[in-house]
Parts: C-alpha cells; structure tokens; sequence
C-alpha cells in the first residue's frame, strides 16, 4: 500500500454497509471506565442508527444505561472495516417498535425475542464513522462526523 485517498462518508454507506455485514464488535464503558465487548448481530435503520437487541439483565445494557458511549467495529475480515462511535439508549414506544422492526426484518429469525420481556432493544445514534477499505494499492478512508 503506498498511501491512502481520503473521502467524505454519507449516511446510506454506513447503512448498506451494516446491512451486508449483519454482525460486529460492541463496546460499552464497564463501571470503572475500562471497556468491555461482545459479539453480537447488528442492523440498521433507514435513519443511519445501529440496532441490536440484548438482555436486560446483561453488562451491556447496565454499561450503556450509566454511560451511553458505545463504539462499535463491522467487517475487517476481507479488508473494509466500519468504526464507529456514538450514543446507544433504549428507546421506548414507538421509536423501539421503529427500531425492533429494523431488528426483525434483518433477523426474522429472532423476531420472538423481541417479544420476550427479558429483552430491550438497544439503538446507537452515530456521532462519529469511518469505513477503511485497505484492499486496493491505494487505500480509501472515508470518514464523517455529526452526520447524524
């Protein structure tokens, strides 16, 4: 690799992206600030947003409730990676049915966990991306912030 072109990221990259992939590394700030991941099944909004689903009594959603930063890594094993970074909640009424539908249609697999009470729905709002593709000789890094 010689060198790398830098390009802007947009919105409907990073959900195509998450779409085709299904799954990544999320991370959450364990209670003393050190991190703490898993390997999980992810889907995306029509708004950009990474959705997942969890247990309520999991680490993950203890971490995210006191401190709502989260990264999150798709890819890597062909060489294009997604990093991203942002606010995860767990939204209620119809912003979880939105995203558990989200959820449901990229896992139908899994839809009668999202009946169980025992699971919330976890959303991450994206402040922060990057999609590195380190495949070509020279490198495209496309990066956003703010974006959504």
């Amino acid at each position: 690799m010689t060198g790398h072109r830098k390009a802007a990221l947009d919105r409907d990259s990073v959900t195509a992206f998450i779409r085709r992939h299904g799954d990544g590394v999320f991370s959450t700030l364990g209670p003393d600030g050190s991190p703490q991941s898993a390997y999980l099944t992810l889907a995306a909004t029509d708004r950009g947003e990474i959705v997942l689903d969890a247990r309520e009594t999991s680490r993950k959603v203890a971490n995210l409730r006191r401190d709502g930063r989260v990264s999150v890594v798709v890819g890597g094993r062909d060489g294009v990676t997604l990093q991203a970074e942002g606010l995860a909640d767990i939204p209620s009424g119809d912003e979880r049915q939105r995203c558990a539908d989200a959820y449901r249609e990229a896992f139908p697999e899994f839809a009668p966990s999202l009946e169980d009470p025992a699971i919330v729905v976890v959303r991450v709002k994206i402040l922060w991306a990057r999609l590195g593709d380190f495949r070509p000789s020279t490198a495209l890094v496309q990066e956003t912030s703010g974006l959504w």
